[in-house]
C-alpha cells in the first residue's frame, strides 16, 4: 500500500512539472508573437504611414537626418507637423541638403526644428525618444525601402551616433553666413592643404593648379577666415565645420 502511495505521489509530482512545463513554453511562445521584430523593413508605399505613427508618438525627442531633396526626405519634413508640443526636433543637415532646407521647412506649423549642418557622412534617419527609428536603406534597395528598428541596442547606437554628430556640426545659419566660395570642394582641398602643413609648391602640384593661382586662393580663404596665419586658418575651418575635427 505504501508503495503504491509513492508511486502515485511521483506520478503526481512528474504530472506537475509537466503542467509547468507546458505553460511556460506556452508563455515564451506568446512573448514572442507578441515583441515586435528587432527590424522590419517596408516599402517607400508604407513610408508616410511609418513616420506619421513614429513621429506623432513622440514624447520627448526627434532627432532627424537629412541628405538631400529625396522621396524620403520630402516624407520626414512632411510627417514633422505630427510631432507633439512637448517633444525637441533636431535636425542634422549635410551640407548639400543645407542649401534650401530653410525653405523646405517653412510651411511647417508646428513646430520649428533646431537645424545644424555636418560634414559627416550621413544617411537618413529618424529616431524619437532613443527608442525607436527609421532607417533609409541603401538607394540600390527596390522601391526606396525603409528599416523601422525596434531593438533598444540598435536605436541606442543610431542616437548615440546623431549626437556625436551633432555636437560637431554648425549652426544652420552660422554655416549660410560663411562666404560661398568656403563651401567647396575647392576650397576644401586647399584648407586640408593648409592643416596639413604642405609646401605652396606641393599643393599646387597636387590640385593641378600654377603656384601663383594657388596663393591667390590661399590670401582670398585666410581674408574670408579672417586669419593672420595659415595655421589659424586650418584651426578656424575646424571650428566652423569646413573640416573634420
Amino acid at each position: 500500500m505504501e508503495r503504491s502511495d509513492d508511486h502515485a505521489s511521483h506520478l503526481e509530482q512528474a504530472l506537475l512539472q509537466a503542467r509547468k512545463l507546458i505553460e511556460s513554453t506556452v508563455l515564451l511562445h506568446s512573448r514572442r508573437l507578441t515583441t515586435p521584430s528587432p527590424v522590419v523593413r517596408t516599402d517607400g508605399a508604407r513610408l508616410g504611414d511609418s513616420l506619421a505613427q513614429l513621429i506623432g508618438g513622440a514624447r520627448y525627442s526627434v532627432a532627424v537626418t537629412l541628405t538631400g531633396a529625396g522621396a524620403f526626405e520630402n516624407a520626414v519634413i512632411g510627417a514633422l507637423d505630427r510631432t507633439p508640443s512637448r517633444a525637441v526636433v533636431r535636425m542634422l543637415c549635410n551640407v548639400p541638403a543645407a542649401e534650401g532646407v530653410a525653405e523646405r521647412l517653412r510651411p511647417l506649423t508646428r513646430v520649428r526644428p533646431e537645424v545644424r549642418v555636418s560634414q559627416s557622412e550621413l544617411r537618413g534617419i529618424v529616431v524619437v525618444d532613443g527608442a525607436s527609428a527609421l532607417v533609409q536603406t541603401h538607394d540600390q534597395e527596390p522601391e526606396g525601402q525603409v528599416a523601422v528598428v525596434n531593438d533598444i541596442g540598435a536605436v541606442r547606437a543610431l542616437e548615440l551616433l546623431f549626437a556625436g554628430a551633432w555636437s560637431r556640426g554648425r549652426k544652420l545659419a552660422d554655416h549660410l553666413g560663411l562666404a560661398p566660395r568656403l563651401r567647396t570642394e575647392f576650397a576644401r582641398t586647399v584648407l586640408e592643404a593648409l592643416r596639413a602643413g604642405h609646401t605652396d609648391e606641393t599643393a599646387a602640384r597636387a590640385i593641378n593648379v600654377s603656384l601663383r593661382t594657388y596663393r591667390r586662393h590661399v590670401a582670398e580663404i585666410m581674408r574670408e577666415l579672417d586669419a593672420s596665419s595659415r595655421f589659424q586658418a586650418g584651426a578656424r575651418a575646424v571650428e566652423l565645420g569646413l573640416l573634420a575635427d
